[in-house]
C-alpha cells in the first residue's frame, strides 16, 4: 500500500484534538490533588490518601497518554517528510510506527477511565450507604 504525503496529515487534528482532551484531564486531576492535599494537611484522614494516591496513578498514566500522543504525532511529521523526499518505504514504515503509538495512547486512556470510574463507584457506594 502507498501512503501519500497527505495520509499521516489526517492524523493531524485527531491527535491535537485528543492532546488537548489529555491535558484537560490533566489539569482537572492536578486540581483536584491539590484540593485533597490542602483537606489532608489539615485533617489527615486515610480515605483522603487513598484518593490521592488513585489520582498519582491517573496523573502517571495521563502523562504515557500526553507521551505517546506527542510521539505519534512527531512521528506523521517525520512520515509526512519521509514521503515528500520520495522514501515512500521509509515513510510508510514510520506512519504504522506512529499508528501504533497512537493505539498504545488510547488504550492508556482506556484504563485511565477505568480507574476513574473504578473510584466514582467506590464514592457513589459509600454515599449509598449513609
Amino acid at each position: 500500500m502507498e501512503v501519500s504525503l497527505t495520509t499521516p496529515a489526517l492524523l493531524f487534528p485527531a491527535i491535537s484534538l485528543l492532546l488537548l482532551a489529555y491535558t484537560n484531564r490533566f489539569l482537572t486531576i492536578a486540581g483536584l490533588i491539590r484540593n485533597l492535599h490542602q483537606k489532608y494537611q489539615d485533617h489527615p484522614d486515610t480515605d483522603i490518601k487513598a484518593q490521592i494516591s488513585n489520582l498519582k496513578k491517573r496523573v502517571t498514566l495521563i502523562k504515557n497518554m500526553q507521551l505517546f500522543g506527542i510521539a505519534s504525532l512527531l512521528l506523521c511529521v517525520v512520515s509526512m517528510f519521509a514521503i515528500y523526499e520520495t522514501w515512500q518505504t521509509v515513510g510508510s514504515i514510520i506512519f504504522g510506527i506512529s499508528l501504533v503509538l497512537l493505539m498504545i495512547s488510547l488504550v492508556l486512556s482506556i484504563l485511565e477511565i477505568q480507574i476513574s470510574v473504578k473510584a466514582l463507584n467506590i464514592q457513589l457506594k459509600n454515599i449509598e450507604n449513609d
